[in-house]
Formats: C-alpha cells, structure tokens, sequence
C-alpha cells in the first residue's frame, strides 16, 4: 500500500472520532499505544528478533483477533498491566486508558494499524503521520495543546541559522513534542553525507531532552522513534521531569528551545480543608544567577548550565524576559557578560496558540570566562512592527522569515550589514551596542525602532484577546517587581 492510502486511512478514521467526541489529542494517545504495540511485535519477529519483554498475555497478537466487550476489556487490562511495568514500557503505558468507547470503532483502528508493517515503513511516511496529527491537536484548542507546538517554519529557521553539524550534542529542557530535534535531524541528514558512525550517533547520541507533561512525552518519546530517533529497546533520548530541578551534569554543543509560556513556575497541592491551591516554584540552586520564580528566567539560567563553552543557542523566550527589572536584569546582566549575546528576532504575534503572545528568539554562545563582558554588539531583527499573522487565514511562512536568515548571514555572522539607516528608518535589520543596552532603564533590551502603523490608525488596533494578554501582562510585571522590592525590604 502507497504512502498517501495510509495517510489518508489514518486521517479518515480521525475525522470520524472527532464528531464522535474523541479529541485528536485521545486519538493521538491510542495511535501511539497501538503503535508501539504493533512495533514492539515486529521488532520480536525475523528479520529483527529483538524482543521487547511484553508480558504475556498483554501484546499485540492478544489483542488483534478480539472483538466486542471482550476486545474492551482486553485492551483495558493491557494498558493497565503495561503502565506498571518498570523502564520504558512503564513509561510510555503510564496512566494510559481507553478514550474510545465504542468496541467497534476500537477494533477498526487496530484493524488498519494491524495492516501495516510498521518498522518497515519509511520514517518520512510514518514522520506524516504523527506530525500531522500532532498540528491537528494543537490546532484543537479546547485541548490547550498548543502551547506544547512551536510553528515548524520557526523551528527550522531557527536551525538553519544555529547550522548544527554531525556528531554533536543537541539539547531541549522542555522539548514539547520533539519538533526542534526533528528539524535538527533534517536539517544534519540532508546538509552533510554521514558516514555509519555519524548516522549511529545522530540517531542514539546526538538528541537529549526533559518533558513534564506525561502525555506529551509519551507523544514526544513516540514522535522520536517513528522518525528513528532513540531505540525501543533502551536508549531513551527524553526523562519525563521537571528539567529546573537540578543541574544533570551533561554538557551540550547545541540548545534549541522554546520553554513553556506562562510567568510562573507552580505546583498545586491540597490544603487542610480539602481546598485546591497553587504554590509558585521557587528553585534555589547554587548554579543561577538569581532566585526568583519567573519560569522563563530560570530556564534561561538552566539553558545557561547546560552549554559547552563555545555552545550554540537558539531559545523563544517572552518579551518580559527581555525588559523586567529586579532578576530579569541580573539574569540580562550576567548572560551578556559570559556569553555573546549576538541576535535577537522579535517574533510578530499570531503565531502561536496562545493569543497575544509577545516572544523573541535570543541567540547566543558562551564563551570561555573573561574578565571583560562577552557581549559587545546586538543585532536585532524586528519582524513585529507592522506584521500581521493569523493562524489561518495568514499564517506564517518561510518566506516571511528568509530576510531575517539572510541578514542573520549563518555561514559567518561575524559579516553583517544593516538594512536600516538614518535614509531607511524602517529597515528591519539594526545593530546597537552592548553599551547602549546598558545605558537603559534596566538594561533592557526591549528595543524598537520603526514606526507602528496601528498607533495612527485605529482600524489596525490588535484584536481584543491581545490587547486583554498585553495588560494582563503588564500588571503581572508591575506585580513581580513590587514583590522583589518588598522582599528585599524584609530582609
């Protein structure tokens, strides 16, 4: 059967689940549970013989022939069973249940994956698939699985520009789905011809990654092993925790990264009365600069631990990372000093699913330590000012990003010119010195220069929801930064 009939099989039986009230984020659940299963079956078998430790009782084979309440019930007990397990089998079944209620629609799907030969299957078939039905859930926003998806014409111009190159190290502390690893995986297969080292290493060492969420990383671990990234049978290139915890030690060439939205980090717990609360995260950890429980602050400290020295970084961080006062300029302060801190894209809004998202891309290496501050010059690409993107009917492209790669000039960005001058004020392309960074209020580095259109005309205003996000926002900095002055004061 050709590529495009699986495809299609696999969407077609989405579509009918969706109008039955099954969610694509369940229907992505049960692929990636039936899947597995199926692979872990294939891979038992010639010409592979690499069994996987499925108890018997609970594999594929115990469930494909069954029907009715008895395939129910069968699938119940194997998701249950599986879930216990120790290692990476307990891992992916962990929580699992049922999301499909009807007998026969359950044993339709297992019908169609039963049809095919998975491990066989090209990954870029498989790759189709998965992504596809990955857009398709965060699309969904009732799911709120959104803000695990970063737009993959982001994440590829990202990697294009960072250029990441064979038999080096690539991390993500809260890698989502896994996009940014599979675009640096494409981005490594087609620019350079790799030797059987360089292609083993690319698939079991070059990846690492953490994910807190179960579910997305159940879908990440799944994503990766269908585009043969990690083996079945081990190693495992993503841990399931919260990557601000500790320091883990490891070093990495790479970070490619696009933290989880939202000002704080928290846990909720319940109180004596039986009452649900929320408690901010505060992580004290002898390797950051500032303690605070701004949650892109601290992944950026924790992206900071984990580089190389003369490691490479591509990280989405929000527009308050770049202008609060208190942590967010001590944390500004001491990145500047020892890393360069080159580049800097400001992203438009309309772009992510979370609406009136205000994000930047901050590229930056660190260097070996030096009494002199690292950063000396920043370069910025302003694509916000006077954009406009929806998430369908005018989404972004590649093409809207191609000036910012070719001014960003990956193969020595040391070469640079500015598009814009006293002649051209609105020219998008601007270097401004670190000192002037530090001449302002904070050390800021919420910098804009060109005209914004919608001020004088009221008909291009944002939509509601953005202006309603941008206060709320604001009053959360203004809140934090009180907060900070209070507890100095009580010290």
């Amino acid at each position: 059967m050709n590529s495009s009939t699986i495809i299609f099989k696999v969407w077609s039986m989405c579509g009918v689940l969706y109008d039955d009230g099954v969610a694509y984020g369940d229907y992505l659940e049960q692929l990636t549970y039936m899947i597995f299963l199926k692979m872990a079956d294939e891979y038992a078998k010639p010409p592979y013989n690499k069994p996987l430790d499925i108890p018997a009782g609970y594999a594929w084979e115990d469930l494909r022939s069954l029907r009715g309440a008895e395939l129910e019930d069968q699938y119940h007990k194997t998701l249950d069973r599986l879930g216990k397990l120790p290692g990476i089998l307990g891992q992916v079944f962990q929580r699992a249940q049922n999301k499909i209620s009807e007998p026969a629609k359950l044993a339709k799907i297992i019908s169609m994956i039963d049809a095919e030969n998975w491990a066989a299957m090209s990954t870029d078939v498989k790759g189709e698939i998965y992504e596809g039905l990955l857009q398709k859930n965060a699309e969904d926003t009732k799911s709120g699985a959104g803000q695990y998806f970063t737009p993959r014409v982001l994440i590829e111009a990202m990697v294009e520009c960072v250029q990441p190159e064979p038999m080096k190290t690539i991390v993500d502390p809260a890698c989502g789905s896994g996009g940014f690893f599979l675009a640096a995986q494409r981005y490594i297969s087609t620019h350079y011809k790799l030797d059987r080292e360089q292609k083993e290493f690319l698939k079991d060492n070059t990846f690492r990654g953490w994910e807190i969420v179960p579910n997305t990383y159940r879908m990440s671990l799944m994503n990766l092993f269908l585009h043969n990234i990690g083996d079945l049978r081990g190693n495992v290139p993503i841990t399931r925790n919260d990557a601000l915890l500790s320091d883990p030690g490891e070093r990495f060439d790479y970070v490619l990264s696009n933290p989880p939205f939202g000002r704080k980090s928290s846990m909720t717990f319940t109180n004596e009365e039986g009452e649900q609360e929320r408690e901010d995260l505060v992580y004290a950890r002898q390797d950051f600069w500032a303690t605070t429980s701004n949650k892109q602050l601290n992944f950026l400290q924790h992206i900071h631990t984990l580089m190389k020295v003369g490691g490479e970084a591509a990280v989405v961080l929000p527009d308050n990372v770049l202008f609060e006062g208190g942590a967010g300029e001590v944390v500004r302060t001491k990145l500047m000093e020892s890393c360069d801190v080159h580049t800097i894209l400001r992203l438009p809004t309309g772009i992510f699913y979370r609406p009136g998202v205000k994000a930047n891309v901050v590229f930056f290496q660190r260097m070996p330590a030096s009494a002199e501050r690292q950063t000396k010059d920043i370069w910025f690409y302003d694509l916000r000012t006077n954009k406009h993107f929806t998430l369908k009917q005018h989404p972004l492209t590649h093409d809207d990003l191609q000036d910012f790669i070719t001014s960003y000039n990956p193969s020595n960005r040391h070469k640079r010119a500015e598009t814009w001058s006293e002649e051209n004020p609105d020219g998008r392309w601007r270097k401004f010195s670190a000192d002037e960074v530090f001449a302002r209020d904070d050390s800021s580095l919420d910098i804009f220069w060109i005209k914004d259109k919608a001020l004088a005309d009221l008909e291009n205003l944002p939509e509601p929801e953005e202006l309603a996000a941008e206060i709320v926002d604001s009053l959360e900095s203004i809140l934090d930064s009180f907060k900070e002055l209070q507890a100095e004061a009580l010290r």
